[in-house]
């Protein structure tokens, strides 16, 4: 996720409490949802929906946050 921003990522996980919890949340959501798809990824319900929506939103935050900062680096 966002490579361009690995070490930026590297320093917030570490420093940014709402980053950090964010991070976790999105990788907590990433893993059920793969375990709830199965090997075959065919594992489909509503609940996966939810949770793929709740995922992407929390991408979305994640990324503000990381442009945000990225911006005040460089300033």
């Amino acid at each position: 996720m966002f490579p361009e921003y690995r070490e930026l990522i590297s320093q917030l996980k570490s420093n940014h409490p709402r980053f950090q919890s964010l991070f976790e949340k999105h990788n907590q959501l990433d893993h059920e949802i793969s375990r709830l798809e199965g090997p075959s990824g065919t594992g489909y319900s509503n609940e996966v929906v939810r949770m793929k929506k709740e995922k992407l939103h929390i991408k979305d935050e994640i990324h503000k946050i990381l442009k945000a900062e990225n911006e005040n680096t460089v300033k």
